[in-house]
């Protein structure tokens, strides 16, 4: 089934463009309401939503990875206001857009494969959201927006109600200067008992949600929240060490983490890599050294690719810096930063001997 599947991908791909033009036309034809679901500019929408359709029906030989991720998404969904119906409305125009362009390609082997695993999806996800007793989304106020520097900004919020995450989770993120453009944040600190969330946002090329946040975000702004996702975590009681690796604006799952891990007296031992191209791209640094400074489990290393090199620090990006001690045997490792920089150190490490069950990360590429 899987064979058939990503076959006929790798045929249809060169017209996702096309694809994805049909697709959101049968979909708003068949289920008019979902066009709510969508900003009003679909330009910048458009291919998304397939691409992330297409990748989860292709990990439906990977159960261990996809059953997890489609129960947060279904939950996840639920922000939309997403019933049944419209699953089978977005499964039928999926598979009349590929039927469309494929033409000869689709054959009915090919059409009963899509159809089963995009089955396999729509129910885990329903099932998931079925059984959510959490409230579908939470709205949270601005009480502070500051600049770090010219394309990074940090936010704090305080919510209604304390969103249920735990600490290295990320949620879904809409904004009043970008309705319907949900956008994945991570916390920047562990949950408080008064709820208080900080986010590091920087404005990224084409980015229409980060730009607006970093330009335009004003105290008093609603920000509303999709349900708390991911798994990155530590665990305290495993008897391993951990490493961390974070770059840029990554480093906020893993602050929220090392702020939830310094209520304790005793912590495994956790060294945390944090890189950027250069020192300015190391916003929080001081910070993380405060934080070392009064906690003797924690070291921090920061790498930097170009420019003069920092004390205690490596240079090189952080995929060369992390493997020049090898292996990391008996650690747990974490991950965080861009797709790209994700998917570079953990081929690196992969390569250098780590092996895939160490190595956390969250598929933020995915949205």
């Amino acid at each position: 089934m899987v064979g058939l599947i990503r076959d006929a991908w790798d045929k249809a791909e060169p017209f996702l463009p096309e694809i994805s033009q049909f697709f959101y036309g049968m979909l708003f034809t068949l289920a008019p309401a979902t066009r709510d679901f969508f900003p009003i500019n679909m330009e910048v929408q458009r291919g998304r939503l397939v691409r992330a359709l297409v990748h989860i029906v292709q990990m439906v030989d990977r159960p261990d990875d996809l059953v997890p991720f489609l129960k947060q998404l279904g939950r996840d969904h639920r922000k939309f206001g997403v019933i049944p119906r419209h699953y089978e409305a977005v499964g039928t125009a999926l598979l009349a857009s590929l039927k469309n362009h494929l033409g000869p390609d689709w054959t009915p082997e090919v059409e009963r494969a899509w159809a089963e695993a995009f089955t396999i999806v729509a129910r885990a996800m329903q099932d998931a959201a079925a059984a959510d007793q959490n409230p579908p989304s939470w709205s949270a106020t601005v009480v502070e927006h500051r600049r770090l520097t010219w394309d990074l900004a940090l936010v704090r919020l305080q919510p209604e109600h304390p969103v249920p995450y735990l600490p290295g989770q990320y949620m879904s993120v809409e904004v009043p200067q970008r309705p319907r453009l949900w956008r994945y944040l991570s916390p920047a600190n562990a949950p408080r008992e008064d709820g208080g969330m900080e986010f590091h946002v920087r404005a990224v090329d084409g980015g229409w949600v980060s730009r607006a946040i970093v330009s335009h975000t004003q105290s008093g702004d609603i920000w509303r929240f999709g349900p708390p996702l991911g798994r990155m975590r530590v665990d305290r009681e495993a008897g391993r060490d951990v490493l961390m690796i974070a770059g840029g604006t990554g480093i906020a799952p893993i602050s929220s983490i090392l702020d939830d891990l310094a209520q304790w007296g005793e912590n495994p031992k956790v060294r945390v890599f944090y890189g950027g191209q250069t020192r300015e791209d190391l916003y929080d640094l001081e910070q993380l050294r405060a934080l070392a400074a009064t906690n003797p489990w924690l070291t921090v290393v920061p790498v930097i690719e170009r420019g003069p090199g920092l004390a205690g620090g490596e240079s090189g990006t952080l995929a060369e810096a992390v493997t020049r001690y090898g292996a990391w045997p008996g650690h747990d490792v974490l991950v965080s930063g861009s797709p790209a920089m994700i998917r570079a150190t953990v081929s690196r490490m992969l390569v250098a001997g780590t092996a895939l069950d160490q190595v956390q990360y969250d598929p933020f590429t995915i949205d």
